[in-house]
């Protein structure tokens, strides 16, 4: 699928960007292009990686011209440009809104008049029930690419949705450890809260999965394990055999006690794909009279797909699973 072809990355530079990049840079691809704003993260890896698979331009998905310079001969688009850490969304929305919403129909716009093949759009369980201004930008983003989705025919635009992403910059596995570097208590906001666990090559699986698989206006969710916050902490400080303490600090803004990836309306729809659901677009146009009659009850079901009620990690799970990330084992090794 991938053979001789380019591939777009919005947000390059970023954990899952970067995720994406290594996984297709030792195929059979033609050529991989970052897009981001950070010249400094973008030397950095063009220093790491020395590829001439890899092509870098600086620009802002606020600014369409610069998408466009990004976009001629582009065959796929992966877009993972976004502002996501919750608390500064809650202070700025309107930048979330710039970025997450506006942002991305310019890049959907960018696309379609180069003829993309397939944009995928990156989106979070905070999108799904949204409390807070990253998931109400990121819920409003999946309104843009489903409607988009349903408007053109040569572009296909559909997105995945997922959960924590383990050790990605700015989550919580990574303060915890150095916080235990530091010999300083553990802070947790609430022990009792749950999230979904995945690996960035968990993540990157469910990108894969979406441009071979995805239709116009889905999204794709794959199923993972979650755990209390609590528990996390207490198998991060096992792992590091810490003497660390671990201190409440309270809810920070804009927090939920768990995320949902399907929502009771999406879970009545969503078509199970064994380690996936696929939610499919609502297909209907704006001619409500005809559904009247054949309108069906079946609006939304008695259960949602949430971090309460997925599979739940134990400590020696939630070990496990640490184990097998990449910077546990470097952060382990020193």
């Amino acid at each position: 699928m991938f053979k001789d072809k380019i591939l777009l990355i919005t947000g390059g530079t970023g954990s899952f960007g970067n995720a994406v990049m290594k996984r297709f840079l030792n195929t059979e691809i033609k050529e991989i292009r970052i897009f981001s704003r950070d010249e400094k993260k973008q030397d950095d890896m063009r220093k790491l990686y020395k590829s001439d698979k890899l092509k870098f331009y600086i620009g802002d998905v606020r600014d369409t011209s610069s998408i466009k310079n990004a976009m001629y001969n582009v065959d796929y688009v992966f877009h993972a440009a976004a502002l996501k850490q919750v608390p500064s969304c809650e202070f700025f929305p309107l930048e979330a809104v710039k970025t997450n919403v506006i942002g991305t129909d310019n890049v959907l716009t960018a696309a379609i008049d180069a003829g993309v093949k397939k944009v995928i759009c990156l989106s979070t369980d905070k999108a799904a029930y949204p409390i807070n201004a990253m998931g109400i930008s990121k819920a409003m983003m999946e309104k843009v690419f489903v409607a988009k989705a349903k408007t053109v025919s040569n572009t296909v635009i559909c997105g995945t949705r997922y959960g924590n992403v383990m050790a990605s910059r700015g989550s919580v596995i990574p303060l915890f450890v150095d916080q235990i570097r530091k010999k300083a208590d553990l802070t947790v906001t609430n022990p009792y809260m749950t999230r979904f666990l995945m690996s960035l090559d968990e993540a990157v699986e469910l990108v894969i999965f979406a441009f071979k698989n995805g239709q116009a206006g889905d999204i794709m969710v794959q199923k993972s394990p979650a755990s209390t916050v609590g528990d996390l902490a207490e198998a991060v400080k096992e792992l590091f055999d810490s003497q660390s303490k671990i201190k409440i600090i309270g809810t920070r803004h804009g927090e939920k006690l768990y995320e949902t990836l399907l929502t009771k309306e999406e879970k009545v729809v969503a078509i199970d794909l064994g380690d996936y659901y696929r939610v499919p677009a609502d297909k209907r146009d704006l001619n409500y009279d005809k559904y009247f009659v054949e309108g069906s009850e079946l609006l939304s079901g008695d259960d949602e797909y949430n971090s309460h009620n997925t599979k739940r990690l134990n400590i020696e799970e939630i070990k496990e699973k640490l184990l097998k990330l990449d910077y546990i084992k470097e952060e382990l090794g020193k």
